[in-house]
């Protein structure tokens, strides 16, 4: 016995000689091992928390490099290496915030995230949004070019560009970056490989007729950037890969078309390939306790009440009934039940039940629910399908304004968009038309109703600048036939029409917007 030991019992014996006889009891009370043992035999294993390194730089995937490639390198170069960052205190400060776990988890990650619906939805929802309406290519200037257009709007339906632009997004989502690859039918050999290395000029030089076979979207897991300046932030590559890997093949950056909707901050983008911030990622937090909520939920509801049996446990603690006492348990579990008859020691051994209230836990899961919408900006009708309770309760609103983001986001997109629709110009004519160009149309959806009050608006307003001799009939005429969706495109211009009769059986407005009794003397009676 050590000396520790024995200043504990002559503790022990000094308590026990001056303390009554319920605290010297509690006292001398020890827990057995025996008990322990029984009770981790009974509880639900729990997971240790795991620990990993959550500053990392991003590492590609085998193949992605070429062959005798050191891997991947932190966001440094020699004018920008690890000591002169930690002069600076940038690489403390970056170690920090990854410390509180706004770590990039890596492509690999969030490719298996993509597969809870909570996590994709958002994704496919924007990217669905951003080109449900798509564009429109038109043309200014005098001259007719409406076969150009029709030639061109065939050959976007021959790549699917429509197609392709929306997956690049929801890939944008769901990774933080996308590419569209332009196939000019370079071919495989070596002499393609040094002709994919080189700059994409917008010139029938390196577009030639016919030259655009297809358009493929790339996952970022199978590119990784290879060369960019981290030197002089006045310079316009900087922080810009002048390369990329794909799978080994070296390709300029100007031959893909690389979708980043959310950019980090430059000391982060080689820590994250290059890539944005997910969707995904953003959303995360908002997710788990989504999940979370939705599961503690579950399992209130599935066991809201707790059997309680009050018993003498202090042979159980000492030592030597824990046996005894779990078989107890058992047979109290085995008879509880609404047939059955559970009994109880009358003296020793008391039984109830305690029952968790479960109002209000409708108003906390919907509020956890709801809150998803605060990263991605999705309309809770949008996300979930769910529409606003109560009298006359609309999501209008919430979807303009909805509506009015995706229509400013647009125009992240739109160069990507002009690039497609010039190199498609050089396939087709050989030249790029300047006059030539394309709007994105308006995602606002309006109804029959709201078409024909609109109309009736613009006819009455047509009535008083042609009476006012403002507009001639004929130049009313030719606007509505030419509008879009116009109920009257077949209206035959050269037709003369007759001069309209209005209630009063008298002339209506002639070419001048004049009536004509106004220019008829007047009949003075006799």
């Amino acid at each position: 016995m050590n000396r520790r030991q024995r200043k504990k019992n002559r503790m022990a014996e000094q308590v026990s000689q001056n303390a009554p006889a319920e605290q010297v009891k509690a006292i001398a009370m020890k827990v057995s091992a025996e008990a322990v043992l029984a009770m981790r035999a009974k509880s639900p294993t729990r997971k240790k928390p795991s620990s990993r390194n959550v500053f990392r730089p991003y590492e590609p995937m085998k193949g992605v490099l070429p062959t005798g490639d050191t891997g991947a390198r932190i966001a440094m170069d020699a004018a920008f290496d690890a000591n002169a960052a930690s002069a600076m205190g940038l690489l403390e400060n970056v170690n920090a915030a990854f410390g509180e776990g706004y770590a990039f988890p890596g492509f690999a990650t969030l490719a298996n995230w993509a597969q809870i619906p909570e996590f994709r939805k958002p994704a496919e929802v924007y990217a669905r949004e951003m080109t449900r309406k798509w564009i429109k290519i038109q043309a200014t200037g005098e001259k007719d070019k409406s076969d150009k257009i029709k030639q061109i709007e065939a050959e976007f339906k021959r790549l699917n560009v429509r197609a392709k632009m929306r997956e690049a997004i929801e890939q944008d989502g769901f990774f933080g970056r996308s590419q569209i690859y332009i196939d000019l039918g370079t071919g495989s050999g070596p002499d393609a490989r040094d002709e994919l290395k080189t700059e994409l000029v917008e010139s029938p030089v390196k577009v030639g007729k016919g030259s655009i076979k297809r358009l493929t979207v790339i996952e970022p897991i199978w590119t990784y950037p290879n060369r960019f300046n981290a030197n002089d932030p006045l310079d316009p590559t900087f922080y810009k890969p002048e390369s990329w890997f794909v799978m080994g093949k070296e390709i300029h950056s100007s031959r893909l078309l690389t979708i980043v909707s959310r950019e980090v901050p430059d000391i982060l983008k080689p820590a994250y390939a290059f890539a944005g911030l997910s969707l995904t990622q953003m959303m995360k937090p908002y997710v788990d306790n989504w999940l979370r909520t939705r599961q503690s939920v579950s399992d209130l509801i599935h066991a809201f009440t707790v059997w309680t049996l009050a018993t003498d446990m202090a042979q159980v603690i000492a030592g030597g009934g824990a046996e005894n006492f779990y078989n107890r348990m058992e047979i109290f579990n085995l008879a509880r039940d609404n047939h059955g008859v559970n009994a109880i020691n009358k003296d020793t051994e008391e039984f109830s039940n305690v029952s968790a209230p479960l109002g209000g836990l409708d108003k906390l899961q919907a509020q956890s629910q709801e809150q998803q919408c605060a990263p991605s900006g999705l309309p809770l009708v949008y996300l979930t399908g769910i529409t606003p309770a109560g009298l006359n309760a609309s999501s209008q609103d919430e979807i303009e304004v909805f509506q009015d983001t995706i229509a400013a986001n647009q125009e992240i997109y739109t160069p990507h968009v002009s690039k497609i629709l010039n190199l498609v110009q050089l396939s087709l004519f050989g030249e790029i038309d300047p006059e030539i160009g394309f709007a994105w149309n308006q995602l606002k959806v309006i109804t029959e109703e709201q078409k024909a009050n609109i109309r009736k608006l613009n006819s009455e307003t047509d009535r008083n600048d042609i009476e006012a001799g403002v507009l001639f009939p004929v130049e009313r005429r030719t606007r509505i036939s030419n509008e879009e969706d116009s109920p009257y495109p077949a209206l035959d211009l050269d037709r003369e029409l007759p001069e309209p009769v209005t209630e009063s059986g008298r002339p209506g407005p002639n070419e001048f917007g004049l009536e004509e009794h106004e220019n008829q003397p007047q009949m003075v009676p006799a």
